[in-house]
């Protein structure tokens, strides 16, 4: 939960929180095509530096809180990278064999991926969850769809503060001095979070309904900065770095 608390961080805190998520969204959607649609090299490998650039420049994530929110993705990348370069067979036995087509395609994809990964956290590092969730209900999202993944996102920070809270004072009673203490600890409270999290949820539903709750709970919605030139560079950088790619496809 660390990472989602970090990427919601930087999303808050971001100086671009400001922008229109129109705006965000086209650069971020336009990037993420790039790297899934142009060649790893050049194509991916622009992706993955010019988003780098923007989120250490001026969406200010900083390299500490990148390293937070990215490791699990990278992670996730370097387990499917492995199984693509490491090839399996049971010819005589299990044998495990690295060829050099299994590495370039495991460069590849390991290429392609990053650039996606930093192209979707453009978006994700600059954007709170309530701006994208208020983008969605204007492309016409259905409403109970909306509010399902509101109130999930809402729910799972009361969730971390009770597994917090119970875990405080489970220590606080040695309730990790041993194995056999830190088993039933975590037990007692994997079931003390559940109790925990059904009341809550069950006073969440009692208070909506009492407040005439039927489809959707609308709120207000602050002013976001449009800029038509900010749009116009995102749909041109993209198109540069088509063509760069296309260029060095013709080149080679």
């Amino acid at each position: 939960m660390a990472h989602g608390l970090a990427l919601d961080h930087a999303a808050w805190s971001s100086p671009w929180r400001a922008r229109s998520v129109r705006d965000k969204g086209v650069l971020s959607l336009g990037l993420l095509l790039a790297a899934i649609c142009l060649p790893p090299i050049p194509g991916g490998l622009v992706v993955a530096v010019l988003s780098l650039a923007l989120l250490l420049g001026p969406i200010r994530v900083g390299w500490t809180r990148l390293a937070r929110i990215g490791w699990l993705p990278l992670v996730s990348i370097l387990i499917g990278v492995a199984t693509v370069a490491v090839s399996v067979s049971w010819d005589a036995g299990l044998r495990l064999e690295v060829t050099d087509a299994g590495v370039a395609t495991a460069v590849q994809l390991a290429v392609r991926a990053l650039a996606a990964t930093l192209a979707m956290f453009t978006l994700a590092c600059s954007t709170p969850m309530i701006d994208l969730l208020s983008g969605l209900r204007r492309l016409r999202v259905p409403d109970p769809l909306i509010e399902i993944a509101a109130l999930i996102y809402r729910f799972s920070f009361g969730l971390l503060e009770s597994a917090g809270a119970v875990h405080a004072a489970q220590e606080a009673r040695l309730g990790y001095a041993s194995r056999s203490a830190a088993m039933r600890s975590a037990s007692m409270g994997v079931a003390a979070l559940f109790v925990r999290s059904w009341e809550r949820a069950r006073r969440l539903e009692d208070g909506l309904a009492g407040r005439g709750y039927v489809d959707a709970l609308r709120t207000l919605e602050p002013a976001r900065r449009r800029s038509s030139g900010f749009l116009i560079a995102s749909i041109a950088t993209v198109a540069l770095i088509a063509m760069v790619a296309g260029g060095w496809q013709v080149l080679r």
